[in-house]
């Protein structure tokens, strides 16, 4: 937590939560028959539940903390993602993480008090070292930015001019959840490079959780694209 946030003396002794990366905010349950945690969340950004997708109600300067109590109960690890940042997730479960090579991505975005938010996917063949010896690979950047009316926009690098071209149905986008925004837009739809027209996507609004989800989008995480919203 202190390497994230060191201008927050106050975490610098903590050791019973901590972050995986710098977007996923872990509480583990440590105790025998534990109902609540104990949960310190840094103000400099604003929370949301990776199971609910809810932002946490939080109060105070940006440059201090927010202790919360949550319930944790035996089925649930209180786990929060950054707002600002944007996950991509494989969900089916599967007996290995081999078989998960061909599974779609799920992409999670959290916004963050402006609206924006980003995050990075990096593709190889997951099998060989050719990311390393022919540079076969890809970055995906995934950026949105609701105060120019992209809900998300994709960009890709590659390690060569061929990289994982014919993987590209290989690494498709199942489903787009969008946390946090207010008001549910009236149209969204999706340009590519190779074709000028805006495509019409169909997608769901909960006004209640603001939470907004796009389903079977058919684009690869190994193109780019970009999904415009009309308020």
């Amino acid at each position: 937590m202190w390497m994230q946030y060191p201008d927050i003396p106050e975490l610098y002794s903590i050791d019973d939560q901590y972050l995986i990366g710098s977007d996923l905010l872990v509480k583990p349950v440590t105790s025998a028959g534990a109902t609540t945690s104990h949960v310190l969340f840094p103000l400099a950004d604003c929370w949301y539940d990776v199971d609910t997708m809810q932002r946490v109600e939080l109060a105070g300067a940006p440059g201090s903390y927010v202790a919360k109590t949550v319930e944790s109960g035996i089925d649930k690890i209180p786990v929060y993602q950054r707002g600002g940042s944007i996950i991509p997730r494989k969900l089916r479960l599967r007996r290995s993480s081999y078989l998960m090579i061909n599974d779609p991505y799920t992409i999670y975005i959290a916004l963050n008090n402006e609206l924006k938010a980003e995050g990075t996917l990096y593709m190889d063949d997951e099998t060989t070292f050719d990311h390393e010896k022919r540079d076969d690979y890809g970055v995906a950047t995934f950026s949105s930015d609701l105060s120019s009316s992209i809900i998300v926009q994709n960009t890709v690098t590659l390690g060569n001019k061929s990289a994982l071209q014919e993987s590209k149905e290989e690494r498709m986008i199942e489903r787009i959840v969008l946390m946090g925004i207010a008001t549910e837009p009236k149209q969204i739809t999706l340009t590519t490079l190779s074709s000028a027209t805006a495509i019409p996507m169909e997608f769901h609004y909960d006004e209640e959780s603001k939470i907004l989800v796009i389903r079977k989008p058919d684009v690869s995480a190994l193109d780019q694209w970009t999904m415009n919203l009309k308020p």
